[in-house]
């Protein structure tokens, strides 16, 4: 899908139509269309808007991460692994550590 290019709403905003079958509350249908002419489309944008915080939020999961890692490697390098003094009572005597 590389050849498609994607705006900063994260998806093909040009891209064609696909009907698809989902289940809502025949209730809530009612409701939201007493205040919309168009529930295809302010679904579609309320849907847009959740991928792009879903996005957002996995890509800060991910830097969140990267963090963590490098704050325990460099704990790792100046102090030695957390659960050496731990692991020693369990390794053989005659294993290098």
């Amino acid at each position: 899908m590389s050849h498609i290019q994607r705006t900063a709403a994260g998806y093909d905003v040009g891209a064609s139509k696909k009907r698809v079958n989902v289940t809502l509350n025949e209730d809530l249908v009612r409701v939201a269309q007493a205040y919309t002419d168009n529930l295809s489309g302010t679904i579609e944008t309320l849907l847009a808007t959740w991928a792009q915080m879903e996005r957002r939020k996995r890509e800060d999961d991910q830097k969140h991460h990267r963090k963590v890692a490098a704050a325990w490697n460099a704990f790792n390098e100046r102090h030695g692994r957390f659960a050496d003094e731990w692991n020693r009572d369990f390794m053989p005597d005659d294993e290098d550590r």
